[in-house]
């Protein structure tokens, strides 16, 4: 089958739109008419570090119509309204367990595209869906299907990125009502973990982050106070004066050493700080764990189900508790190069590509 994909044809270089052939629809698959696909930062990685091997198809937040399923596929039928999120494989211990997003062939699924230039053909797809395309053919794992009455396009993002802050708090740090916790980087996953916050009933949210327009963000979303980072900030210091004791409850969506060692530092005694992304270089203090008693855990995805957790954001948006269309902008399908740019310039929070309006 042809349909339009935006290709990465080299490391680091612009997308460019490709005819380009999809598989046949396999026992176990679904075929998805794109309607919408979230830009994450791992997208970013993706296209400039070498992640995958170009030329490629890179969208993993994708969103859309069942066009066909296969003939082991139950659940899905033509016509259903989906969000697709990470692959997983079903069957090691960890994914038997509830754990898919800790799936032990996570990297093998996930972490690669690319397109075979004798057969101008797909053959792997990233993050098992590659939304950056008219159509995308998934396997039923990765596929949650979503009430109509929620566009389509909005929900697109729901399957990675706002999942993973939202589920880090939710699901891995479960701060009780009336606790403290701040989110350092407050981009699409921070704003989400901030949101969760308040679901959770903390009592003081503390937003960091080094622009003023996702700080102002935050405190519209929940946040009970913000601190702007930079260079020569004490910001453990300023976390200290606001809860007096630091806080039980971190939530680091930065990965940048300089800023994680500043977070260790405020906490409280036996505080949680959680990662969803780490500088390889880090170097962990752990003197300073020790003293305190707390603890650093990083996690995927947010450990979720998505299944489970992704309706349940719907819920929380249709409730509304989680108002993350504020945090989106779209952008015609042909202006991805143009989205990428706006979004790492930080003028833009969550774009969504709409691909078939």
């Amino acid at each position: 089958m042809k349909i339009k994909a935006a290709v990465t044809p080299e490391t680091g270089k612009p997308f460019k739109m490709t005819d380009v052939e999809l598989p046949e629809v396999g026992s176990n698959d679904v075929l998805i008419k794109v309607v919408a696909s979230g830009i994450c930062h791992t997208d970013v990685s993706g296209r400039d570090t070498g992640m995958v091997d170009p030329p490629s198809v890179l969208g993993h937040e994708g969103a859309g119509v069942v066009e066909e399923v296969g003939s082991e596929v139950t659940e899905f039928q033509k016509g259903d309204h989906v969000v697709v999120s990470f692959a997983s494989c079903g069957e090691c211990d960890n994914c038997t367990s509830g754990h898919p997003a800790h799936c032990r062939n996570y990297a093998e699924l996930n972490l690669s595209s690319h397109i075979d230039q004798d057969t101008n053909k797909l053959v792997s797809r990233f993050f098992g869906q590659s939304s950056f395309a008219t159509y995308s053919l998934v396997h039923q794992r990765n596929v949650v299907k979503i009430d109509k009455d929620i566009d389509l396009a909005l929900a697109a993002p729901l399957g990675c990125g706002l999942q993973t802050g939202a589920s880090t708090v939710l699901n891995v740090l479960k701060p009780e009502a009336g606790s403290s916790i701040a989110v350092f980087g407050v981009g699409a996953v921070g704003l989400s973990g901030v949101m969760a916050a308040k679901i959770a009933g903390c009592k003081n949210i503390i937003a960091v982050d080094l622009h003023d327009n996702r700080l102002e963000l935050a405190k519209e979303l929940g946040a009970t106070a913000t601190i702007k980072s930079g260079k020569d900030v004490d910001i453990a210091g300023k976390i200290q004066e606001i809860t007096g004791s630091g806080v039980g409850n971190i939530l680091d969506s930065t990965g940048v050493d300089a800023v994680i060692e500043q977070a260790i530092l405020s906490l409280d005694t036996f505080g949680k700080l959680a990662t969803v992304v780490t500088d390889d270089g880090f170097k962990l203090p752990l003197e300073i764990l020790a003293l305190g008693g707390n603890s650093i855990i990083g996690t995927s995805q947010g450990d979720a189900v998505p299944q489970e957790f992704i309706p349940q954001m719907i819920s929380y948006y249709k409730e509304g508790k989680f108002p993350f269309d504020k945090m989106v902008k779209y952008y015609e399908f042909d202006d991805i190069n143009k989205a990428f740019e706006e979004s790492e310039k930080g003028s833009v929070i969550k774009p969504i590509l709409k691909i078939n309006d």
